[in-house]
């Protein structure tokens, strides 16, 4: 009977003992892998988004000056 559990459990049950946890260790490392490219796409959307205000600002601040530079030239 023991010949016979023993049997089992190195033939059955410790492959899938291990199979199971190489399957844990590597969805462990994939869940923190995507957890870090999250968080890099969003600070990577948070950094081009305040570049794209900048941008906005400087249009419009160029904007404001070409304006005025073509009433002062009206003026004249």
């Amino acid at each position: 009977m023991t010949e016979t559990i023993a049997f089992f459990m190195q033939w059955a049950v410790a492959p899938v003992a291990a199979f199971v946890w190489m399957l844990h260790t590597k969805v462990t490392q994939q869940t923190t892998d995507i957890a870090v490219l999250k968080a890099t796409a969003d600070s990577n959307k948070l950094a081009h988004d305040r570049e794209i205000k900048d941008v906005k600002d400087a249009l419009k601040s160029i904007s404001f000056k070409l304006d005025n530079i073509e009433l002062a030239l009206r003026d004249k």
